[in-house]
């Protein structure tokens, strides 16, 4: 995993990325409640969706204080903000929805570990959300922060409009499904659910990276492919570190409920809780699969240089007898001292014989060694 103190935006393209995380934490030292703005980070943009099940009001680009009069309606305003980069922005925001600093200091510092806090009047969520561009295959995670209230629902994004909500605002646009006929703790499950699932895709893509590896570790068993099996298994737990809190968070949500979620909203939290489940389930059979590429990767390099060094031994062998043979015929002896002095030297035949007799032997080796498999 690549952690980068930059904006979103800055993503790296390649066939394995790398899921990246921004860092915006303050001073070590600081007084409780102080955040950090990252100079690169983009303005917020604030969009408000006012709803019920007969009317739909939509407003962009509002400020704060515009905000104020939806939040005493008795319909559903859903605040969604995106960008992290105006901290007096922010600091009214906190102000308008009555935030505790340590509350805000934790929706603008991220990343945060996924929680949930309990405040009574309301429920604070902060979770992570993983976006996927199937066109350039980009990953990286982004922190969503909720603050559910009685008849609304903040949420706050570290990019404008760069989420999976799509679905959801047209479902509202649209009046369809069931959210406009809910209250915001429907529109809190909906959105959470949303992010939940936009997990599904991200690890069918790199069970599709998994099964290219498979073969590439077994056909070349590179370190280019070592590399790759390492990525793959850094961004599995980062999605793991990311989506595990949250079935712990789903299950106390279930467990022990919330005076601003019905019992009937809760029945469609089980089926979220049932969803981070099957999720981990996969995260951690993909990450055993990563951890069995990288025992096969060893096994086909070790085969490799078996192959290599059973070759150079055979190839060894059928020289050590010629090396032998010229080795005699090397000596130089006097034929003229003895007629046991090789002789052959004096034959007019005995270069092409000798020749003939080392090429038979390598043939001959080569022969038995290919009748016994070791060429193959």
């Amino acid at each position: 995993m690549t952690a980068k103190s930059s904006s979103s935006s800055d993503r790296l393209t390649d066939s394995y990325p790398d899921i990246l995380l921004n860092y915006a934490h303050t001073e070590p030292g600081s007084i409780p409640g102080t955040f950090a703005i990252d100079d690169r980070a983009k303005a917020p943009e604030i969009n408000l969706i006012d709803y019920n099940s007969d009317l739909h009001h939509y407003g962009t680009n509002l400020t704060p204080e515009e905000c104020v009069a939806h939040l005493s309606t008795e319909s559903v305003s859903w605040v969604d903000v995106g960008g992290l980069g105006n901290k007096e922005t922010l600091e009214k925001l906190g102000e308008v929805f009555e935030l505790h600093p340590l509350i805000l200091a934790d929706i603008v510092n991220v990343p945060q570990r996924p929680k949930l806090e309990d405040y009574q009047d309301r429920l604070v969520i902060i979770i992570q959300m993983v976006n996927f561009a199937p066109k350039n295959r980009e990953i990286w995670l982004e922190q969503v922060s909720f603050v559910l209230g009685k008849n609304y629902l903040l949420t706050v994004q570290e990019e404008p409009q760069q989420d999976c909500f799509a679905p959801v605002r047209d479902r509202l646009r649209k009046n369809k499904g069931t959210i406009r006929q809910h209250k915001a703790d429907y529109l809190t499950y909906a959105l959470w659910d949303t992010i939940v699932d936009g997990y599904f895709p991200v690890l069918e893509m790199y069970g599709e990276k998994i099964e290219q590896l498979e073969e590439l570790v077994l056909n070349q068993p590179t370190k280019t492919t070592l590399g790759k099996i390492h990525q793959i298994k850094r961004d599995l737990l980062s999605l793991r570190r990311a989506i595990w809190p949250q079935r712990d968070m789903l299950n106390m949500l279930i467990r022990d409920g919330h005076i601003l979620i019905s019992d009937r909203t809760l029945r469609y939290f089980k089926d979220c809780y049932d969803h981070t489940i099957q999720i981990i389930d996969t995260i951690e059979i993909y990450r055993e699969l990563t951890s069995g590429l990288m025992d096969v990767y060893l096994s086909s390099v070790s085969n490799k240089m078996n192959e290599v060094m059973k070759l150079l031994a055979v190839i060894s062998t059928i020289f050590i007898p010629l090396t032998f043979v010229a080795g005699i015929y090397g000596m130089n002896f006097n034929t003229d001292t003895s007629p046991w002095n090789m002789p052959e030297l004096n034959w007019s035949w005995g270069y092409p014989l000798c020749l003939t007799v080392m090429l038979a032997i390598a043939l001959v080796l080569s022969a038995y060694f290919w009748r016994r498999g070791w060429l193959n």
